[in-house]
């Protein structure tokens, strides 16, 4: 396994990658879940500044391990899947290189776009047993629901509300690389 991130483009294999969320629920617990159906790309260059990435991610695809939470996340309350079917992520920069490094970009949730900064840690690349060239990353990041429109909420009797503000989204990726076409 090398620990050099080689240039290329590469296609995120969602079978092996995941897409998660942690929200604190009533001021004392957190709620876990995950999205089910994502894509993405990444182009690393040889200049890695010059680097970029996309990703969506089917907003009805969330998967809380409840499936009433589910269907209130994905309704007119949260973030209406049935008329913003997506979410995405358009990188514009990259800041730092090697093993630990910050991505940039675009995140629409909700029909809202707001600039995020993706904390990647770089994994590791190996070829597997088909000759197929892969890469590992971890990327982390925290957003403000109020800030993506997502406002929805109960007071609680105690005091506080019901649904956090700071949602903390963590991305697993294992990618393959594309084979580069050859023109005749």
């Amino acid at each position: 396994m090398s620990n050099v991130i080689p240039a290329g483009t590469y296609v995120i294999d969602a079978s092996h990658s995941e897409v998660g969320f942690q929200v604190r629920h009533s001021g004392i617990a957190k709620v876990k879940g995950r999205f089910t159906e994502f894509s993405g790309s990444f182009t690393v260059a040889e200049n890695f500044a010059d680097s970029a990435a996309t990703v969506t991610i089917a907003a009805g695809s969330v998967h809380t391990g409840n499936e009433g939470r589910d269907g209130h996340l994905t309704s007119a309350d949260f973030w209406d899947a049935a008329t913003k079917p997506e979410w995405t992520f358009v990188s514009t920069s990259v800041e730092g290189s090697g093993e630990e490094f910050a991505l940039i970009g675009d995140l629409t949730v909700n029909g809202v776009t707001k600039p995020v900064t993706l904390d990647v840690e770089f994994n590791g690349a190996l070829a597997d047993a088909s000759g197929a060239d892969k890469v590992g990353f971890s990327a982390s990041t925290e957003i403000s629901r109020k800030e993506f429109g997502l406002t929805w909420n109960v007071a609680l009797e105690g005091g506080g509300l019901l649904v956090g503000d700071k949602v903390k989204l963590s991305i697993e990726v294992e990618a393959v690389k594309e084979l580069a076409s050859v023109d005749a």
